[in-house]
């Protein structure tokens, strides 16, 4: 027997174009709900990945549900503009949102979200909880997304007063708040981590998790006397430093056991300009402040382990939302997404955090359960990138493919997702911003990254990576593999010019 989606997605098919309105009640009864749940710099440190430290029985129960997708790529690893990504299906070097203050409505005005998209097209009431769009740094979110007022949490959040120097307002605080943006350095460092015997509701997460909950409670509801679909985003912000997390989750791993770094020089023959060292993480304490200081054993390890607790926290809040969704019966009519925004690097390269080109920070975890679509327990090795997202939501909720008028870049996943050999695209394209632009091609076996200053005819600084016989990215081999580098070029270059930053 086909699944209620499979139908609907047949039937909205056959009869769109000719027999309904495309916002009409009849259709909107019938229309599949969607969960979307992002989680903040997770990486695929998941059991469900293949990694036997992580402790994720929840995340790896709904990759069991339907397909994991192994060779997922965000488009830009930074907070705000992967999210601008995800939500207009467009390369951030097509829209010019780099940066983590860019302001969505100020360069595209009509830009069409996917909410607004799910919204207009399909009758669906739109909710966002906790991190979504990011807010901060001079950003405030996209309120114009969604059908009710965004349901904000925190971030950067603490319990123990030791954390913030007796409660004041810390940098990355300041930052995620929009305060004092212009004083930032004068301002406290937050601790790193901690780890107090707290309940997960004491921290933003188990809040959004709650929250979410009853949010789920009151669509049912809806849908039962109104017929009106749901779209729920819910955003959770760990494993975003500072790694706060309840001591129960920190108690399930051993600190012994917990992967350190395997290489941690630069690759050799790499440009300046791909490396980092400090950054981000420098704004929290007890780390060296100085750009090239040398990480203590002691506090790799802490970080390493507070990176891992605070996946397994947040593990815990999307299990109590999955089940819930199958307590009020509504897994069978609802499209389930889990997206990391970008990865995470963990002392690899010697690098912390994220903001660059390099695998760790942009390799993402990405799980879709379609039922009667996707197959249970099913991986596909297709490259994929954020973008792709929206049209292949579109796709499964029987909409409208996403036409902007912000350029679409992605597409769909759907012949993936129910036929995991299927091949949609042939490769990942990402991008990072710094004196000069880095964009990447990231095919299965190699990525290529041209670095060159927007608009300008200087000669490109190039990287290529074999992931085959070099997966810790240990050395440039651009100059080795001239003919690897001129067929990825090629490919580069049917790419649009990227646009001006900061239009």
């Amino acid at each position: 027997m086909p699944s209620k989606i499979q139908t609907i997605v047949t039937l909205l098919t056959l009869t769109a174009c000719c027999l309904l309105a495309p916002n009409s009640v009849a259709q909107a009864k019938e229309r599949p709900n969607v969960l979307l749940i992002l989680v903040d710099d997770l990486k695929p440190a998941l059991g469900c990945y293949g990694d036997t430290i992580a402790k994720t029985p929840h995340i790896d129960s709904l990759a069991g549900r339907g397909m994991r997708f192994d060779m997922a790529y965000c488009n830009q690893a930074v907070c705000a503009p992967s999210r601008f990504t995800l939500m207009l299906g467009s390369h951030s070097t097509s829209t010019g949102l780099y940066g983590l203050g860019s302001q969505l409505r100020q360069i595209i005005p009509e830009a069409v979200t996917m909410p607004q998209h799910f919204a207009k097209h399909g009758g669906y009431r739109t909710e966002s909880l906790g991190k979504i769009f990011h807010i901060g740094h001079g950003n405030h979110g996209d309120p114009e997304s969604f059908s009710v007022p965004h349901f904000k949490e925190k971030v950067i959040e603490y319990l123990e007063p030791d954390s913030t120097d007796g409660g004041q307002l810390t940098r990355e605080e300041a930052y995620f708040t929009n305060q004092m943006l212009d004083q930032i350095k004068s301002l406290p460092r937050g601790a790193a981590y901690e780890s107090p015997e707290a309940k997960d509701e004491d921290y933003a997460d188990g809040r959004v998790a709650a929250e979410t909950i009853q949010r789920l409670q009151a669509a049912k509801q809806r849908r039962q006397t109104e017929g009106t679909p749901f779209f729920i985003a819910a955003g959770f912000a760990r494993p975003h430093l500072p790694f706060s997390a309840p001591q129960k989750y920190w108690d399930l791993y051993d600190p012994a056991s917990l992967p350190m770094p395997e290489h941690e020089a630069l690759p050799v023959d790499a440009p300046q300009v791909a490396g980092k060292r400090g950054g981000e993480i420098s704004n929290y304490k007890p780390v060296p402040t100085q750009p090239k200081a040398e990480f203590s054993d002691d506090l790799k390890r802490n970080l390493i382990h507070g990176y891992y607790a605070s996946v397994s926290y947040v593990d815990a809040q999307i299990g109590k939302v999955v089940s819930e969704l199958d307590r009020l019966e509504l897994s069978e009519n609802t499209i389930v997404v889990l997206w990391g925004d970008h990865g995470f690097h963990l002392g690899d390269l010697g690098i912390w955090t994220k903001h660059t080109n390099y695998e760790q920070a942009n390799r993402i975890p990405i799980l879709i359960t379609a039922p009667g679509v996707t197959q249970p327990g099913t991986s596909t090795k297709q490259l994929t990138e954020s973008v792709d997202l929206f049209p292949t939501l579109s796709e499964l909720a029987g909409l409208p493919a996403p036409t902007g008028p912000q350029p679409i870049d992605g597409v769909s996943l759907v012949p993936v997702l129910q036929n995991p050999s299927a091949r949609v695209r042939e490769h990942a394209y990402h991008v990072f911003p710094k004196r000069k632009l880095g964009r990447a091609i990231r095919t299965e076996r190699h990525r290529l990254v041209q670095w060159k200053t927007i608009g300008g005819d200087d000669v490109p600084a190039l990287e290529l990576y074999d992931y085959q016989t070099d997966p810790l990215e240990t050395k440039n081999l651009a100059v080795d593999l001239p003919e690897v580098v001129k067929q990825l070029s090629i490919v580069l270059e049917k790419y649009p010019a990227p646009a001006a930053r900061d239009r």
